[in-house]
């Protein structure tokens, strides 16, 4: 059984950082590219990360670009998103999932098969 669990978020003023972390098992990790995806209250999922299955190769949406890191370990199952310079309209929920898609990149949700439950991102000003 695959699963996903991501972990690390809270309440921080804007500027502040936090570390998401995603815990994968059940399938073997470094076979899948992996993404973070946001969710905001009455918004739609947007994709915010991506990585390649070795780790080598990131992208990110324009408006977290320079703020946000995506990295891995894969003898660990893990991958991270280090979120930095935090502002307001960063508040969702933060969701991990792992592409299955033909190219180690997309922002397209329909890409990726299993997503964790999220974890809170709460930025006040």
């Amino acid at each position: 059984q695959v699963q996903l669990v991501e972990s690390g978020g809270g309440l921080v003023q804007a500027g502040g950082s936090l570390r998401l972390s995603c815990a994968v098992s059940g399938r073997t990790f470094s076979d899948y590219a992996m993404g973070w995806f946001r969710q905001a209250p009455g918004k739609e999922r947007e994709f915010v990360a991506g990585i390649s299955r070795g780790g080598g190769r990131t992208y990110y949406t324009d408006s977290v670009k320079g703020r946000f890191a995506i990295s891995r370990d894969n003898a660990k199952n893990m991958v991270y998103l280090q979120v930095n310079s935090l502002k307001p309209e960063d508040t969702a929920v933060y969701h991990c999932a792992t592409n299955v898609g033909s190219t180690w990149y997309s922002a397209d949700l329909n890409k990726y098969d299993y997503w964790g439950q999220g974890t809170q991102v709460t930025v006040s000003s």
